[in-house]
């Protein structure tokens, strides 16, 4: 019975099924536990059947990022820049939030796939047609794209919840020498009475990068 289970398992097979697999399991456990003897374990199968469908673990990872790279938002090439660039933003952050382990393979691997050559072309395609250089939408793409993963990485991996941080703002008052670091004792103590709620604000850091390029534009 579990014979022919595993060799109808293995009819099904499929590289997207894989891809699909491993994003399952980056997400919940992390991209550095994903190997392709547990992503076979997971499906049932022994893991040299697994390279039927994929050469190596490196096209493996490399299907996960387009499958969700695919999901960003494309700037539409002649709509308004700004709120084209603030609906792509939002896109972004939304999906790299879903999956914690894909803001890194972004940044860090060198084939970045045909969903990403899109989303670039579209994003400067965007850009120049509201006035900018080829040479500013460039540097205005790496800019809100630093905004991105910079706050995303850090809102992913910052050590309290937000609900905990007037809680721990109470906790760690005490600790801090009032004297020698007045304002950021006072804004410890702004969180810990509740006057401020400590929560970063993604809007606000785009918005004063597209506030400050609006000028920069000839149209």
């Amino acid at each position: 019975m579990i014979k022919k289970k595993n060799q109808k398992l293995k009819k099904q097979l499929s590289k997207d099924v894989l891809v699909q697999t491993a994003i399952s399991f980056a997400d919940k456990n992390g991209i550095d536990s994903l190997s392709m003897r547990n992503l076979a374990q997971l499906l049932g199968v022994e893991a040299m059947s697994l390279y039927n469908h994929i050469q190596n673990k490196d096209e493996l990872i490399d299907g996960m990022v387009e499958s969700c790279v695919i999901l960003f938002s494309l700037p539409k090439v002649k709509g308004q820049w700004k709120k084209e660039m603030k609906r792509r933003a939002r896109s972004v952050r939304e999906v790299l939030l879903s999956h914690p382990w894909l803001t890194i393979l972004l940044v860090s691997r060198v084939n970045i796939g045909e969903s990403m050559l899109r989303y670039f072309n579209d994003s400067i395609g965007c850009l120049v047609n509201a006035g900018f250089t080829y040479k500013q939408a460039d540097q205005i793409i790496n800019a809100i794209d630093s905004h991105i993963y910079g706050f995303t990485l850090q809102e992913l991996n910052f050590p309290f919840k937000p609900n905990e941080y007037k809680s721990k703002a109470s906790e760690y008052l005490p600790m801090i020498p009032k004297n020698d670091l007045i304002y950021f004792y006072n804004l410890t103590k702004e969180v810990a009475m509740g006057k401020y709620n400590g929560k970063q604000n993604f809007d606000f850091g785009l918005d004063l990068i597209l506030d400050g390029l609006k000028f920069q534009s000839k149209k």
